[in-house]
């Protein structure tokens, strides 16, 4: 029996695991059930009425866990089109490290993302427990769409082009120049130190602006973003969920200089590395430049990366003009850090 390493359940496994789960099927009502790639569950209350369920937890960082708890939520819910209503929050805080202003401090941060966002938190359960040695968040985020149905990860078509706004590795780059940052202040200068660090706020985890924005343009048919396992292991997560094929090509991936500083540093691989803020969006060729012309009026990068294809091509990357198979990271790079 092979030991499983700190990260993502093999998509091999887990989707075994979800078969047996959902063996003995499910109730009429469940549209978007569990599923390798679908991070939100979505729920018919009526015609053209849906409730859109989504859970995540914050694992790899500490500092301005409340603030990430709110942001990694939200967009688990936005890019099905949907807008982030209501969370609720399971705080596991560490038995020898809490005190009351480690805990006023994280409520203060998950009150002010909240309210950012403009949605309500509405409970949860907080405790110190013993066997941690850093706060554990877990939120399970809600939101209601009405009028039509909403837009998941497994519905690519094949001919898409696959759209990447802002850029890859965002979230990863931030938290290792935390994580590190003694480290990183030769390697990236005072300045590049500071630009690093400020990663979560410029250009920002959140995808739930330009999700809302572009899920309502016609041939907008699947929206991801990617986390834990970077953009390679999403592009993946949405390939098998839609059951197609992909070809990337990697001169087109934007990565930031300093993320590339960083990975470089560490040797690491940025398709591999911690990706909230980015967003892939797989949308018909006839509509795709209206994708980014919306996205790059919200001062965003945007340019697209790929082309969905026939399931029997497989999921390739380009790289000086010759394929090769995309690598998948069920253990994010972040791990060989910190």
């Amino acid at each position: 029996m092979r030991r499983l390493h700190t990260g993502k359940l093999p998509h091999e496994l887990l989707r075994a695991l979800l078969d047996e789960l959902k063996a003995d099927g499910m109730d009429s009502s469940v549209v978007v059930g569990p599923g390798v790639g679908l991070d939100s569950a979505v729920i018919r209350l009526a015609p053209d009425d849906y409730l859109v369920i989504s859970s995540d937890p914050i694992t790899f960082t500490a500092e301005d866990i409340g603030f990430y708890l709110v942001t990694i939520n939200a967009n688990d819910i936005a890019v099905t089109g949907t807008r982030p209503m209501y969370l609720v929050v399971d705080l596991l805080l560490p038995e020898k490290e809490t005190d009351e202003d480690l805990v006023a401090m994280i409520f203060s941060q998950i009150k002010e993302a909240a309210s950012k966002l403009g949605l309500s938190v509405i409970g949860g359960h907080t405790e110190v427990t013993y066997g941690l040695d850093r706060p554990i968040a877990v939120g399970t985020m809600f939101g209601r769409l009405r009028g039509r149905a909403p837009i998941t990860a497994a519905g690519m078509e094949e001919g898409d082009s696959i759209v990447l706004s802002s850029g890859i590795a965002i979230e990863g780059t931030a938290t290792i120049a935390r994580e590190k940052r003694e480290l990183l202040r030769g390697l990236l200068g005072e300045s590049g130190l500071e630009r690093a660090l400020n990663f979560i706020n410029d250009p920002g985890i959140s995808v739930v602006d330009i999700a809302l924005s572009v899920a309502g343009i016609d041939g907008v048919h699947a929206m991801h973003d990617p986390t834990e396992g970077g953009i390679s292991t999403a592009l993946h997560e949405m390939a098998s969920a839609s059951h197609k094929g992909i070809i990337v090509y990697e001169e087109k991936i934007h990565v930031f200089e300093e993320t590339k500083l960083i990975c470089e540093a560490f040797n690491i691989n940025p398709l591999g590395l911690l990706a909230s803020g980015a967003l892939l969006i797989s949308v018909s060729p006839d509509r795709t430049q209206e994708v980014i012309n919306t996205i790059s009026s919200m001062g965003k990068h945007a340019n697209v990366i790929g082309e969905v294809k026939d399931s029997s091509f497989g999921i390739k990357i380009s790289r000086n003009g010759r394929l090769y198979d995309l690598p998948i990271f069920s253990q994010d790079e972040i791990t060989k850090v910190i």
